[in-house]
């Protein structure tokens, strides 16, 4: 085993005991406990008072999280009442363990140290540990030993060892040490503890080691580094991945709450594993029958002689948390929770949804649903039909995930009926646990899935969802629907973006975002069996006149190149269809074809079919068609009984058709760009910047708690001048005014022309806040006087250098989205263009390449381009304020909302006229950010 997946135990503790026991003498190795004010315990370690301990204690440490093999653990700080906890897993160590951990034997911990050990003060004092259902598993701890340095320690029950418990214990460790002011650990380490040493070095961080009296002594900079965050990325995707895979391909399965009598969901779902010829053993489990459905009953699955793989939960609400334990103790990998009555009830059945999620990951187990259709599986070596559908496709290429319950029997239906196949379904139901970033994970490692489907109607990490998205679609392509709306039963809070936003976000991310459910099916089933092309040039071969000019004006509104159709008449058989896609498919200018065969008169339809089966296999150009209206998979135009690579996709018309080869065209042309490298900018002063904000902060916001983020407090606005130009970037100057006369002294120290406008930020969305162009002190105090008698004598106005001309105006924006994250919006400054909301957005940080799709994503950028009488402009330097602004609003998490209005993008260069920042104390980490864990 690797030293990575086999956890090890670090070395170092107090030496509480006598002297001569092993443990090295460093840092609090030699720490007396006799000595030591450990406070809310007695001798004993009993807790006597947590009061103190409880306002510091830092829940936003605790979190759950999957191990390498695919189980579950919870992470929390330790407590003076674990003390208990703590003798109880000591006792299950080993002699081995022991020894590493101590230096030494060392048979019982005294109450003296587990008083040590359990009391912390989650400043220079931590622990965390993992505990999987009652028992404590794993601890790990630091000490700090000087400014900015601190001793680590961590031990792992020997029955756990191997599980990844330890490196994601130190992910966690390190990143509460970072935010205690902590720099680097150091560990010292027997020689012959090599695996110990492995995981130390295999963190990714950058790692040091010397040798002296006998120890090994490592220090680790707890710094990210690009190595330690590709660790952390391919831990977590192949824990992920696994706690997938236990769920797909169980050895048996139990179905808990099967009823007598036919027609209930336990039995549904019973019959449908016996009809779908499961390959392992099914265990109905009911408490008084002693067969059902012709297949031996057990009264309760710890009643069960063999293991049990996976079991489907079929009784009422308030009995799944029992089962859950039961399932638990049996060693079940996984639960299927069928049974409705949760969060889609209210807030009662919330909380018990709430909880069901909570006690199966604290037991160790992944959970889809509740509230769900199930799950299956078509590879032949598992047949697994878990689910209330009695139909479920043939075997495929496509892994579909659908949120919905209710939905999910039709989808299988209608996948069946255009004889598409599947590798693997998951209805995901209220989403209490299992998402589809968990599919995700699962999908990109499993060779037999191809693309992607899936329909979602909420998104519990976007910010994730959109991370994976990137990384996958570059290998497979991801099809997704998303409904309006979240909604009540799913664990997850709306989106606070509008959904065009959210659709430039998935564009972001190489999603292929369609419409409806017949879009995704028809975009599904040309990715699964033909080909990607490498352009928009579209052939088109018809036997109407009609249908071929509709096809090709289709092409142009959705962005495709056709060329003149090949009308090859009414009477045209195999022969000639034959000969004209193969005059298309060798084409310089072909990158696609679109055959429309729709014969007058039923014919010779199998010959035109074979003969367009013969000429396209083996062609890198996609080919599709309107087959005689056919929609799916037509078996004449399959490469063998079951549809594989090289069959021809129909549709029922040829729009259907070229809709959905737009979409695969705009997929193919973002993934033939290889994902562009984060842009160097070394103009920038990060340090600096995190001074201005905490210096803000800590004027006028609240002041963090001690051992936790504080609570958000009012936000603190003020003009981001100097927060920008610690990223390289100026804003135009302006002097605030009060009187017509400090007007025109402003102006002469500025040089003139002036600007004379409104002072308040929103001014800019208003008409008639602006006097442009004022050529001397005249002309600006009759502005000024304009202002007092329109808006008032107490409006504050500001006078700003009139900036170059020509320009363009934009808008520029970043706000920190509670589920996306930081997102850079960009806009032209037009009134029209504000009115019409003619927006796009980019999740920050932004590449180059993004910087430039993001200017090019609104529908007015041809201004930006010389057109329609508008002179070209510096569109690359606007690309390079994106990049900038993209990278401050990810360094920067106290970062809630930047406004950059107007930024005025002129022939040379771009000028920056107003900045505002609205900044606020984060109440904890950026989703998906920091160590591991689940949603």
């Amino acid at each position: 085993m690797d030293a990575e997946s086999v956890e090890d135990r670090n070395v170092d503790a107090p030496n509480t005991d006598a002297p001569n026991t092993g443990t090295s003498n460093t840092g609090t190795s030699n720490t007396d406990v006799s000595n030591t004010d450990v406070s809310g315990t007695d001798v004993s370690g009993t807790a006597v008072s947590d009061a103190n301990t409880d306002a510091r204690y830092p829940a936003h440490w605790e979190a759950d999280v999957v191990l390498a093999d695919g189980g579950t653990a919870h992470l929390r700080p330790i407590r003076p009442a674990d003390a208990d906890r703590l003798r109880s897993f000591y006792s299950r160590l080993s002699d081995e363990s022991i020894y590493f951990r101590f230096f030494g034997p060392r048979p019982r911990l005294s109450d003296k140290e587990v008083a040590w050990f359990t009391t912390v003060d989650y400043v220079d004092r931590v622990a965390l540990i993992a505990t999987i259902g009652t028992e404590m598993v794993a601890v790990i701890r630091y000490d700090r030993v000087a400014p900015g340095e601190a001793e680590v320690a961590f031990l792992v029950e020997d029955a756990h060892q191997g599980r990844g418990v330890a490196s994601v214990l130190l992910e966690h460790l390190a990143a509460t040490a970072r935010e205690r002011g902590i720099e680097r650990f150091v560990a010292d380490v027997l020689p012959a503890n090599m695996k110990m040493m492995g995981v130390l070095r295999q963190a990714g961080y950058t790692a040091e080691s010397s040798f002296a009296d006998g120890v090994v002594r490592m220090t680790l900079d707890l710094t990210p580094t690009e190595t330690s965050t590709e660790v952390t990325i391919a831990r977590e995707h192949r824990a992920e991945a696994r706690s997938i895979a236990r769920l797909l391909t169980p050895g048996s399965v139990a179905v808990v709450g099967v009823s007598r009598e036919p027609g209930g969901v336990g039995q549904t779902v019973l019959r449908n594993l016996l009809a779908a010829d499961f390959t392992g053993p099914v265990y109905p489990v009911h408490r008084e029958a002693r067969a059902v459905a012709g297949v031996r009953a057990h009264p309760s699955v710890s009643a069960i002689d063999d293991d049990v793989d996976l079991a489907v939960v079929a009784v009422p609400a308030e009995g799944v948390a029992d089962v859950v334990k039961e399932c638990a103790e049996k060693g079940v990998h996984g639960l299927v929770v069928v049974s409705s009555g949760f969060g889609e009830t209210g807030d009662e059945g919330r909380a018990r949804q709430d909880e069901l999620a909570r006690i199966a990951r604290a037991y160790g187990l992944r959970v889809v649903g509740p509230n769900c259709l199930g799950i299956a599986n078509t590879d032949p070596a598992v047949r697994l039909n878990a689910t209330l559908a009695a139909t479920v496709p043939d075997r495929g290429r496509v892994g579909f995930f659908s949120q919905s319950g209710a939905l999910g029997t039709a989808l299988l239906q209608r996948v069946a009926q255009r004889g598409m196949g599947i590798s693997s379904f998951v209805s995901a139901g209220n989403r209490a646990d299992v998402s589809g970033n968990d599919l995700l994970q699962y999908w990109e490692e499993d060779t037999a899935t191809e693309v992607i489907l899936l329909y979602l109607e909420s998104l519990g990490n976007p910010r994730k969802f959109a991370r994976l998205a990137r990384r996958i679609s570059r290998s497979k392509p991801i099809v997704v629907v998303k409904s309006g709306g979240t909604p009540s039963g799913h664990s997850a809070r709306e989106l606070g973006l509008p959904d065009s936003a959210v659709s430039s976000l998935f564009a972001q991310a190489g999603l292929i975002r369609v419409d409806d459910l017949i879009q995704l099916f028809d975009v599904g089933q040309l990715l699964a069996y033909q080909p990607l092309p490498t352009g928009p040039r579209v052939g088109l071969v018809t036997n109407s006149d009609a249908l071929g000019l509709l096809a090709a004006g289709f092409c142009v509104s959705a962005g495709l190149s056709p060329r003149p159709p090949a009308n090859l008449g009414a009477s045209a058989g195999a022969t000639e269809f034959g000969a004209a896609l193969a005059e298309q498919l060798a084409s310089d200018e072909v990158d696609s074809v679109v055959v429309i065969y729709m014969p007058p008169i039923p014919g010779a339809s199998d010959e035109v079919a074979a003969e367009l089966l013969r000429v396209s296999q083996g062609s890198a150009k996609p080919v599709l068609a309107t087959f005689e209206g056919h929609l799916g998979m037509h078996p004449a135009l399959r490469t063998g009984p079951a549809p594989e690579r090289g069959s021809i996709p129909s549709y029922a018309a040829p729009e259907e058709a070229v809709r959905a080869l737009a979409h695969v065209v705009r997929y193919a042309t973002w993934r033939a760009h290889p994902a562009p490298p984060p842009p160097r900018l070394d103009d920038i002063d990060t340090a600096r910047a995190r001074e201005l904000v905490a210096r803000a902060l800590g004027d006028e916001g609240p002041a963090p708690a001690p051992g936790a983020f504080a609570e958000p407090g009012p936000p603190v606005e003020l003009d981001a001048a100097d927060l920008l130009s610690c990223y390289g970037l100026s804003v135009w100057p302006a002097e605030l005014v009060r009187s017509p006369e400090e007007a025109v002294d402003a102006a002469e120290r500025l040089g003139w022309p002036v600007v004379l406008k409104v002072a308040d930020p929103d001014a800019s969305r208003r008409a008639g806040t602006v006097r442009l162009g004022l050529a001397g002190p005249d002309s600006v105090r009759h502005a000024y006087a304009e202002f007092a008698a329109q808006l008032g004598a107490d409006t504050e106005l500001a006078v700003q250098r009139m900036a170059p001309q020509p320009a363009v105006p934009t808008v520029v924006g970043v706000a920190d989205d509670p589920g996306f994250g930081p997102v850079v919006s960009f806009g032209l400054g037009e009134v029209t263009a504000r009115l019409l909301l003619d927006q796009g957005y980019r999740l920050a940080p932004l590449s180059r390449e993004d910087a430039a799709e993001l200017v090019r994503s609104v529908r007015a950028a041809p201004l930006l381009f010389g057109e329609y009488g508008y002179p070209p402009v510096a569109v690359d330097a606007l690309e390079d304020l994106l990049v900038r602004v993209g990278r401050l609003a990810g360094d920067l998490p106290e970062l809630a909302r930047l406004d950059l209005d107007q930024v005025l993008v002129g022939e040379s260069d771009v000028i920056v006229l107003g900045a505002r920042a609205r900044l606020c104390t984060p109440a904890g980490p950026r989703l998906d950010a920091g160590p591991r864990r689940l949603a």
